[in-house]
């Protein structure tokens, strides 16, 4: 025991006693002072609300959008009982009209 921390004895405690600080309750000090970064973490970095959004990233999300509705009107067009190949004409026909207007849909539903 040391300064009151620790066992008295190690004896039964499957340890061997050894006493280590925790580093992590410590507090680490300030080499910078971060009033001139404006709550950026470093000076040169931008903040989330100004994050550059891939443009790519943006077009598969509206395709994906697109292949959902494909996916729900092949859903209602099975449960009127059409035959396989019509089922595959207008829902291709469908992803074509939405393909190519894809600049002025609003899939947000």
């Amino acid at each position: 025991m040391y300064n009151g921390i620790g066992l008295t004895t190690p004896r039964g405690s499957g340890t061997s006693g050894h006493v280590v600080r925790n580093a992590s309750a410590l507090k680490s000090e300030r080499k910078h002072d971060t009033a001139h970064t404006k709550g950026h973490q470093y000076p040169g970095e931008r903040s989330s609300k100004h994050k550059h959004v891939d443009k790519e990233i943006l077009e598969h999300e509206q395709k994906r959008q697109i292949e959902v509705k494909c996916l729900e009107l092949q859903d209602e067009l099975e449960e009127k009982g059409l035959d396989d190949d019509e089922i595959e004409q207008r829902v291709n026909r469908f992803r074509r009209q939405l393909l190519e207007n894809i600049d002025y849909l609003d899939l947000s539903k």
